[in-house]
């Protein structure tokens, strides 16, 4: 693929096929993924790649620790309101998933099942931990870099046939995602990747968000009329 067709192409994978990954194909996309820019060259990212028994554990663990009425323990700083503007965004690929899934407003069931898959990192055979040294903990760096590894990891993975979705869901509870993909202390979780084989006739699969436009998000400065 050229980059125009990877960057215009890729979407967010909500269904995989239940198809393992290899462990050689995964380190290719990840040493694709470490040429990101680095604030200062800090390279301060870390992986843990899941796959299997640990994998399972962390799925049961967090759901389980959702429907039990366990806090929200991700490691990363949020937002305790959503502003209406990038609440509205939200609520819009929402209505696009559940028009694609054909989940009406009234199943119950069905949104919540929707959710659960979240916490379940969307069933993927394999799950991405991106996380970065504690010693940086509260600075702009580490969050600058590491969201710059994961959007080259996306991408480098959609161009070898692979599909992701970046799941702050699937460490909503980190204890459990730190003790069943043994990572170290030294390390912050900073957010997963759920990554596997798309399922071509999963409908989910099919949804493009939309994006603002160069018109609405851009300012040209200095430049002539």
């Amino acid at each position: 693929m050229t980059y125009d067709e990877v960057v215009l192409g890729r979407r967010s994978i909500r269904g995989f096929l239940d198809k393992p990954v290899p462990q050689e194909l995964l380190a290719e996309v990840l040493e694709m993924a470490m040429r990101a820019p680095s604030s200062f060259n800090n390279q301060c990212w870390n992986f843990s790649v899941v796959t299997g028994a640990p994998l399972e554990a962390i799925r049961k663990g967090n759901t389980e620790g959702i429907l039990a009425g366990k806090p929200d323990s991700r490691e990363f700083r949020s937002f305790t309101t959503v502003p209406d503007e990038h609440r509205g965004r939200q609520i819009e690929i929402a209505k696009q998933l559940f028009g694609a899934m054909g989940i009406e407003r009234e199943d119950k069931d069905g949104r919540q099942d929707w959710v659960l898959r979240g916490f379940r990192q969307f069933d993927a055979p394999v799950s991405v931990v991106v996380t970065y040294d504690k010693v940086l903990l509260g600075s702009d760096i580490a969050p600058f870099d590491c969201g710059a590894v994961t959007n080259a990891l996306v991408n480098a993975a959609w161009s070898r046939g692979l599909g992701c979705v970046i799941n702050s869901q699937g460490i909503m509870q980190s204890p459990v995602v730190r003790q069943h993909a043994n990572i170290p202390e030294d390390q912050v979780i900073m957010i997963c990747v759920a990554l596997g084989w798309p399922d071509e006739d999963f409908p989910a699969n099919a949804v493009m968000s939309n994006r603002k436009g160069v018109d609405e998000a851009v300012r040209f400065v200095g430049f002539a009329d």
